[in-house]
């Protein structure tokens, strides 16, 4: 039975967290704050078509917010922490061979009878990943991690394939791979891609096309895994074993001064 991996992700997390529990902002643009309500973390798709950007502090985009109506949201960890477990325990009841990327993101190893199905798979995962949690999510499926993770990121961004992209053809992979610059390619750093753009290696599919001679002395074991990997050849697989949890720490600072002790 043929076998591929997904990468699962939960489009504008925080933001549809929220959005689970107050239908009243299902039709509006949200931002979500920082401890302390400081500075935008989170977006939801409206409000980044409205140029908000990450990491500003609120004060500075209040005006843009008061002209578009944007539903303003405190942090709420506990929540998103919650939402991230149901996903999760969604997954594994398609999958036991699942691989916790972050707290919105999962690889997934999923089998078909035939290559053709993998899109009415990742459809279904979609599907029941709504019904079960509310949360709208993105699947990008591929005979590699390496190349899930480029589909899914094609998948969240074209909305014509509502949501799941498959890459099983090659000249789909082709086609898919020059339109991913190499900075996105999962695996290849800062350092490594301006090193790539010095040799003129500007996206996806002429990285994959290097020598493998070249490769490793350039990017070292890794870089070759990650090659290979764009190639559509397996060198990573799921890796599914839990983590004990260690502890959860939220720290808040006081409301008002604080100059006396006691």
């Amino acid at each position: 039975m043929p076998t591929a991996y997904s990468l699962v992700d939960c489009n504008n997390f925080y933001a549809s967290c929220e959005r689970v529990f107050d239908p009243e902002l299902r039709n509006r643009p949200v931002v979500i704050l920082s401890n302390n309500d400081g500075c935008v973390i989170a977006r939801s798709a409206e409000t980044k078509d409205l140029d908000v950007p990450m990491g500003i502090p609120e004060f500075k985009v209040r005006p843009l917010i008061e002209k578009h109506n944007i539903a303003v949201k405190s942090s709420n960890y506990a929540l998103y922490g919650d939402m991230s477990s149901r996903v999760m325990e969604t997954l594994r009841t398609i999958t036991p061979n699942i691989e916790v990327y972050s707290i919105d993101e999962a690889f997934v190893e999923i089998y078909a009878k035939s290559f053709g199905q993998f899109e009415h798979v990742g459809r279904e995962i979609k599907q029941k990943v709504y019904r079960w949690t509310g949360l709208p999510v993105s699947v990008g499926i591929a005979p590699t991690k390496t190349l899930a993770k480029v589909a899914n990121e094609i998948a969240k961004s074209n909305s014509s394939g509502g949501g799941v992209l498959v890459i099983r053809k090659k000249k789909q992979l082709k086609r898919v791979l020059e339109q991913t610059s190499v900075s996105d390619v999962w695996g290849v750093g800062r350092k490594y891609s301006e090193k790539l753009s010095r040799y003129g290696i500007n996206n996806a599919w002429e990285l994959s096309r290097q020598p493998d001679s070249w490769v490793r002395s350039e990017m070292k074991v890794t870089g070759l895994r990650t090659v290979w990997e764009l190639r559509g050849k397996p060198c990573m697989e799921i890796e599914n074993v839990r983590e004990q949890r260690k502890g959860i720490l939220s720290s808040r600072s006081f409301g008002n001064p604080v100059r006396e002790l006691g």
